[in-house]
């Protein structure tokens, strides 16, 4: 089964956090990269099944009803779905319920609602336009339109954010009608307006304070009945994501867009942070980064990103020698034949990984 990702870049205004590509949204620059989306499905031959489609960015929600249809539209015509998952982040700012209900209605059966926190400190700190009660309302419209699969984003040891606003906004999203929430620990990159602001910078948890946000967040979603299944993610038992989980699984995913990636046709592939090169040709451009991925040492390394980890055999004996330690501190659990980081483990993943592999 193949993944297909689209890349929308554009945006209302860019976060100060994010580093991710995007544009100032302008409506005829935004037709037309959806008429190139269309001319690249044409171009690209996928002969396998198609059961994910994702609308990621960016800001997806800002495309008009008509231009997201256009493309499942063409996404029918050109590939083998197969009762695809259809996800398309969502941005709560406004009140928006007769596009929801529409989105609904035109076949995007999953959304991804970028909540981020229900302070609104928080909220005004990261530089959201969005307030506390429109994230909410995001969500039970969402609902009440007929979303039956439903994620919030929550941003993690942020400025501002403390054990008392978390809890609290955890305590928001549990009253929720969700099933996924991807929870992710802020990252600072260079280049960004945050990590330029000095005051925004003193009120970040140190990362003491960031770790002890992670684990309060896990353990209240778990007791909630949203078990993790991956660093980021979890989920309501069957509403894991089935597009994301490609990703470290190793299941080819074609990804369309300027700056989207791909693991497709045996490759590893990106393309270039361009809109306008990628609005010029006639298929999009694109720079590889393996000519062999997902190789046993990559598959290896992805897996144990999951929560249900890798068998112990599939371990070289120099990093089975040093399970015991690793288990003894606390950062791996064995369950039979397999291990898997713990949530402290995800904690510290790229280091325990990295020493695995040594």
């Amino acid at each position: 089964m193949t993944g297909i990702y689209f890349h929308i870049p554009f945006c209302a205004r860019k976060c100060p956090y994010c580093d991710f590509y995007s544009l100032p949204y302008q409506r005829e620059t935004a037709e037309a990269y959806v008429g190139a989306i269309l001319r690249n499905i044409a171009a690209y031959e996928i002969t396998d099944d198609v059961d994910s489609i994702y609308f990621g960015g960016g800001t997806p929600s800002l495309l008009t009803i008509r231009q997201i249809e256009d493309i499942l539209n063409a996404c029918q015509k050109h590939m083998h779905l197969h009762k695809p998952e259809i996800t398309l982040e969502y941005n709560p700012t406004g009140q928006r319920d007769t596009y929801l209900r529409q989105l609904r209605a035109i076949g995007v059966n999953r959304l991804s609602v970028g909540t981020q926190s229900f302070s609104d400190d928080v909220l005004h700190l990261l530089g959201r336009t969005h307030s506390a009660e429109q994230g909410k309302h995001a969500v039970l419209a969402a609902y009440a339109a007929g979303f039956a699969n439903i994620s919030c984003d929550l941003m993690l040891a942020c400025p501002g954010q403390t054990p008392e606003r978390l809890s609290h906004t955890l305590t928001e999203l549990m009253q929720l009608p969700i099933t996924h929430v991807s929870a992710y620990l802020l990252q600072i990159e260079d280049g960004t307006p945050l990590s330029r602001d000095a005051h925004l910078l003193s009120l970040c948890p140190d990362e003491d304070g960031a770790a002890d946000c992670y684990l309060q967040t896990v353990r209240a979603l778990q007791k909630a009945g949203l078990e993790q299944y991956e660093v980021s993610s979890f989920a309501r038992e069957g509403f894991e994501s089935r597009h994301n989980l490609k990703y470290w699984t190793c299941e080819p995913y074609l990804g369309i867009g300027a700056g989207a990636h791909s693991c497709f046709g045996g490759k590893r592939f990106s393309v270039p942070k361009d809109a306008k090169a990628f609005l010029m040709a006639q298929r999009q451009p694109v720079e590889i980064l393996s000519d062999h991925p997902c190789d046993t040492e990559e598959r290896l390394m992805l897996s144990l990103r999951l929560r249900r980890g890798v068998d112990v055999q599939a371990l070289s004996p120099a990093a089975k020698k040093k399970l015991p330690c690793l288990i003894q501190a606390g950062y791996l659990e064995q369950n039979g034949k397999r291990i898997a980081l713990t949530a402290e483990g995800f904690l510290l993943s790229n280091a325990i990984i990295a020493e695995l592999m040594m």
